[in-house]
């Protein structure tokens, strides 16, 4: 119905047994926050998604990837979400799964090779530095603050950047910055002297590799090769990596909200109460069919969408309905899990507690819930767009 290559069924099936025999069981409580150990464990998975043909679902073959379409990797990434370390294991995580984007897109050959390949390989890091501190950019990009001024041979820039996804330990970062052209992006390498990482942000998240990092850029001096494509196109640049960007997220989290109900429906067939299995508590099945409900519609908006991007077209419009719908579809799924869980829901003893915290920060990342619903209005009443 959506298009499906033939290869699909046999490589869903590879990607599953991947998670079920090699992620799921290096998942552990203690990974969550410890980023050294975090990476490791990636790391350690890594040569193992290559020989079970599985790496890189997103990168072109010629990148040493799978050529996948949208529509066959919204299934691969939705199978591999179900693990909190299959993404990073596949190369198929934020952020360095949208940065490849941006850099496939409007990268030199000269930058490709320097930043692209060791990327593609797993053999290097990146992160995206966008998000400033008060009174910066955040929901709102037209309020960056980050400066960088031409130089003869290159450009300086100076600002601070705050929860930027992966800072610790990336080997370069994806800089927004104003410019007298307009937002420009720049690849700014971790030694550069005017570059620092001043601390990892705690977050509720804890499968973050890199965590989210406070970036300072002081007198940060790169030469005219470190401009992404052209300057004055950043804005352009960052929306076209953010709107397949939040796809990807959305097909990872609808993977893990239904591993979260499997564990919780298999919870609710053995456990007694009252005399009876949960499982025959018509509150108990009011939330498993509510859940289920909330997946078909889920998956059925991000196939949609992942279709219209494999026939060139625009999704701008519906990459902000499915980012409201899915992140808030997987939370409600997620909290109905750990809530028919009951202590167990809550404990480290079980998964659940976890995927409902990896759940909640994603009504804010990649734009707000809030913010694109105003988007959306603005647009649907200004255009007449018809429901």
């Amino acid at each position: 119905m959506f298009g499906y290559s033939d290869r699909l069924p046999a490589l869903r099936e590879a990607v599953r047994r991947f998670v079920e025999e090699e992620a799921i069981p290096r998942e552990r409580p203690a990974l969550a926050h410890d980023l050294d150990a975090l990476e490791a464990a990636a790391h350690s998975l890594r040569a193992k998604a290559m020989k079970a043909g599985i790496y890189g679902p997103q990168l072109p073959v010629a990148w040493g990837g799978l050529g996948l379409c949208w529509r066959d990797r919204s299934v691969v990434l939705e199978e591999a979400g179900r693990s909190f370390l299959a993404p990073l294991a596949m190369n198929c995580a934020p952020p360095d799964q949208p940065n490849m984007i941006n850099l496939l897109a409007e990268g030199t050959p000269a930058q490709q090779q320097r930043y692209l390949v060791p990327l593609a390989r797993g053999e290097a890091r990146s992160c995206f530095a966008m998000t400033e501190p008060e009174p910066g950019a955040g929901s709102d990009p037209s309020m960056l603050q980050t400066v960088a001024e031409r130089r003869p041979g290159g450009w300086v820039i100076n600002g601070r950047k705050w929860f930027i996804s992966g800072a610790v330990g990336a080997a370069f970062a994806l800089v927004l910055a104003k410019t007298g052209e307009g937002a420009t992006i720049f690849i700014v390498d971790a030694g550069n002297p005017g570059y620092r990482v001043v601390r990892n942000i705690a977050s509720i998240d804890g499968f973050q590799i890199g965590g989210h990092g406070e970036i300072e850029l002081q007198d940060c001096f790169v030469d005219d090769g470190a401009v992404l494509g052209e300057a004055g196109r950043g804005f352009a640049q960052a929306q076209a990596r953010l709107e397949p960007a939040r796809l990807s997220h959305c097909m990872r989290f609808i993977g893990r909200a239904s591993r979260a109900m499997a564990l919780a429906q298999d919870y609710a067939n053995r456990r007694h109460s009252f005399g009876q299995p949960l499982a025959q508590l018509q509150q108990v099945q009011a939330m498993v069919a509510d859940s289920h409900i909330d997946l078909h519609a889920a998956r059925l908006m991000t196939w949609h969408a992942a279709a219209k991007l494999d026939a060139k077209q625009s999704i701008k419009h519906e990459s902000a309905m499915v980012k409201v719908f899915v992140s808030e579809a997987v939370g409600r799924v997620a909290d109905r899990a750990a809530q028919i869980m009951g202590a167990l829901g809550m404990s480290e003893d079980a998964p659940v507690s976890m995927i409902l915290r990896e759940m909640r920060p994603f009504r804010v990342y990649d734009g707000a819930s809030e913010v694109h619903r105003s988007t959306l209005a603005r647009r649907i009443l200004k255009e007449s767009l018809r429901p």
